[in-house]
């Protein structure tokens, strides 16, 4: 079995793939979903889509609120020719015999609506994104994914409580864990705290910032790095020299940042909600490795790890390689995904 990875732009933060389809100048995209198009009905047998997205364009929000700076005219415009397309292609691949397997990543799934009438911690409020517009997207393109896919993943998981019944979880596996060596947190006498938000009311930064303000007015000794704006390359310098990383405070789950530091074998805090670990291994959940802390407990539980807990922050480190060797393992995982090609295949 091989594989081939294409992305119909560059990765921002400079993610690797073994085809890149366009320059990512916005008509070049356009037309590079095509060519993805016509890639997938050539020789390959499945297609792995991620993100929840197919080849084809999708609607963006055009409420007032979202993000993006383009005039609403331009957004009409667009959804009008997306509208016409949005994962039309599942059903072309699938009448061509095509395994279609799709990942989940987050907010391709999350609902604000969902998310408010669930949880006390989410990031509902504070990503000023979710729309009851947004909302009715996603289950509109989930139920169209369900209709065709062969298999459907989450890397998160909270997702599986929005999509299908036979959704899976399924852990990170971006990283060639094997390929980074551990640097151990230091014993130096003012410790490095890192925090690398992708989206800062996602990952709960104020509260991160105002935790960290508290603990320096106090005196508590730190140096606080906020990773924002770098090459995943650079970001991944700024990774081995960390003694600590505040993942996300409002998810209910870590993030591939906190799966990247883990195999850096650095410690990280992260909240985790009890809730969803019904989705996950009993086993996975035992080892989890990470220190728990949410909103209104961060100050408390940074100021502990910097403190009284300080000589624990290497064994806790130790224990997070082991724990991403075992349970974000590619080839482990790829070999499950291999039975999931094989079983769309044989369909």
């Amino acid at each position: 079995m091989t594989s081939h990875c294409v992305a119909l732009r560059p990765h921002p933060f400079g993610y690797p793939a073994d085809q890149i389809l366009s320059s990512g100048i916005k008509i070049s995209a356009q037309i590079a979903r095509w060519r993805l198009l016509a890639l997938a009905m050539g020789d390959y047998d499945v297609i792995h889509f991620n993100f929840g997205q197919s080849t084809m364009p999708q609607r963006i929000s055009e409420d007032t609120s979202s993000k993006g700076g383009h005039p609403a005219w331009s957004k009409h415009l667009y959804n009008i020719y997306a509208s016409i397309l949005e994962l039309k292609d599942l059903r072309l691949l699938k009448l061509m015999g095509k395994g279609i397997v799709m990942t989940y990543q987050g907010d391709d799934a999350r609902q604000g609506d969902f998310l408010r009438s669930r949880y006390k911690i989410s990031p509902a409020d504070e990503a000023g994104y979710y729309t009851e517009k947004s909302d009715c997207l996603k289950r509109e393109r989930i139920e169209i994914v369900d209709r065709y896919a062969d298999a459907i993943f989450a890397v998160n998981p909270d997702l599986l409580h929005v999509l299908p019944t036979r959704a899976r979880f399924m852990p990170y596996a971006h990283l060639d864990i094997a390929g980074i060596r551990p640097v151990p947190p230091s014993s130096r006498s003012v410790p490095v705290v890192i925090h690398a938000p992708s989206h800062r009311g996602v990952k709960g930064t104020r509260f991160v910032l105002d935790a960290v303000k508290r603990l320096k007015s106090e005196g508590i000794r730190l140096e606080f790095v906020l990773v924002e704006g770098v090459s995943h390359a650079e970001a991944m310098r700024l990774y081995a020299d960390a003694d600590l990383l505040v993942d996300q405070l409002l998810v209910g789950w870590y993030g591939g940042l906190g799966m990247e530091l883990m195999a850096l074998g650095k410690p990280v805090i992260c909240y985790v909600r009890e809730e969803d670990l019904r989705f996950i291994e009993p086993e996975m959940r035992s080892q989890l490795p990470v220190i728990r802390a949410e909103p209104g407990t961060i100050y408390r539980v940074l100021k502990e790890c910097l403190t009284f807990h300080r000589h624990k922050l290497v064994e806790l480190g130790a224990l997070s390689r082991t724990y991403v060797e075992r349970w974000h393992d590619p080839l482990r995982i790829a070999a499950s995904l291999k039975e999931a090609y094989e079983t769309a295949v044989r369909r």
